[in-house]
């Protein structure tokens, strides 16, 4: 449940302050032919305030039925981001409730001033892209950032398909030429880091004492599969020295047939393109494991923080290349210090606004502060930090004031407000 209930300042029109749901279970149905998805979504919530009436997201999908608590029906109407329900008793302040939609259409991605996210029809399959404001294009969903629930997923496709969810697979059945697959996770996740998969895949094993790894891809990439995937275990291994257990009930590796621009993250799982299966992606393998600590444990109460996901996971990226032999953190922090100098010096990375939150400058000036960290306090204090940090708030929310009382404890609150509350690039010492 939601530790901050406010709207968020970098997405207003998201979500609801006035409920929280507490789980999602997700009965679908997909053809991948026509781009056809139908589904029913039960959520368990729970009122904050006195309820007369309340607000789902749901984005290019028409919702048919809708049902709060034993009612048959309940009044509903819908406009282009929201499904208005009008229950037939009002809900006191502190009840839980349930709620059933039916719905169903074309699912497609929705245009955002970060480009089209959501739901996305492959060549051949289909792929969700949530960040962050995805998840309404395919599911009913109080899509606030801070309001975390549990799912079970069940996604019914066409026969010759696999269908990959979030969380710990279950029962898979065949009928009539269609294949049902069921996902559940107990784990407090986002909706933006809920997901769906659909494609030709094989799903093998890689063998990881860290956790249990799948990787579905289409089986003419074996080779290429197999080779991209070879430093998985290793790298969790070292993950999980520097960070703590593994968080997550599953590492489910996902690879299209497509290419992607960028790799994408969802809770226990990652999805790469074929481009993706390149030896000079490896970083970003990296990258995209290191989110199921920083984003999908640690997770962000609001989006002005997001330095605290791509940051770590940025900096996860120069710790694998020490881990394997490459270059070390330091260097790598100097070289891209050097294009940041080169850079215009005009974000804050503590709040670099909505427009510019994915920059690429966050992700490395996070790194960097990082970095800088580790030199002041020295590699052991470093990465106690760290480590406490990814312990202390396993599947909690945070915000970048819980970061500066952790870097203040350590000695180092001065030094990190330098890095992420100014505008100016600090020097950076060796």
């Amino acid at each position: 449940m939601s530790a901050v209930i406010a709207p968020d300042p970098y997405l207003p029109q998201s979500g609801e302050t006035s409920f929280g749901v507490a789980s999602y279970d997700l009965e679908l149905s997909y053809r991948v032919r026509t781009n056809r998805l139908e589904g029913v979504a039960r959520l368990v919530a729970v009122a904050f305030e006195p309820l007369r009436a309340f607000n789902l997201d749901l984005v290019g999908l028409r919702a048919t039925r809708v049902r709060v608590g034993a009612n048959v029906r309940a009044r509903f109407s819908q406009g282009p981001r929201k499904l208005r329900i009008t229950p037939d008793d009002p809900i006191p302040a502190g009840e839980s409730f349930a709620v059933e939609v039916a719905y169903a259409g074309v699912p497609a991605p929705r245009s955002s001033r970060w480009g089209a996210i959501g739901w996305e029809e492959l060549a051949d399959g289909a792929l969700v892209a949530g960040q962050p404001s995805g998840a309404p294009t395919w599911f009913p969903c109080n899509d606030r950032l801070s309001d975390r629930a549990t799912y079970r997923i069940a996604i019914t496709t066409d026969g010759e398909y696999a269908a990959i969810g979030t969380g710990r697979p279950g029962p898979v059945t065949r009928s009539g030429g269609r294949v049902r697959a069921e996902f559940s996770t107990d784990v407090p996740t986002a909706t933006y880091l809920a997901a769906v998969q659909i494609g030709r895949y094989r799903t093998r094993e890689i063998a990881a004492p860290a956790a249990t790894v799948t990787v579905s891809a289409p089986r003419s990439r074996d080779t290429e599969v197999a080779r991209a995937f070879a430093a998985v275990p290793a790298m969790l291994g070292a993950f999980t020295a520097a960070f703590g257990p593994y968080p997550q009930d599953a590492c489910a590796l996902v690879v299209t047939e497509d290419e992607l621009e960028i790799p994408l993250e969802a809770q226990g799982m990652a999805v790469f393109g074929v481009n993706h299966l390149a030896p000079a992606a490896q970083r970003l393998v990296a990258h995209e494991i290191a989110h199921q600590w920083f984003g999908n444990s640690v997770g962000l109460a609001r989006w002005s923080d997001i330095w605290l996901n791509e940051g770590f996971a940025c900096y996860a990226e120069w710790l694998w290349s020490e881990a394997s032999g490459g270059p070390d953190a330091a260097e790598l922090a100097a070289h891209h210090h050097a294009r940041l100098a080169a850079s215009p010096q005009d974000l804050v990375i503590a709040d670099p606004g909505a427009d510019r939150m994915f920059d690429d400058r966050v992700y490395k000036r996070g790194a960097l502060a990082l970095q800088a960290l580790r030199g002041r306090l020295g590699d052991g204090a470093f990465f106690a930090l760290v480590r406490d940090w990814a312990t202390t708030h396993r599947h909690r929310l945070v915000t970048t004031d819980d970061f500066r009382a952790a870097a203040a404890a350590a000695g180092a609150g001065p030094l990190l407000a330098e890095w992420i509350d100014r505008p100016a690039l600090p020097s950076l010492a060796r």
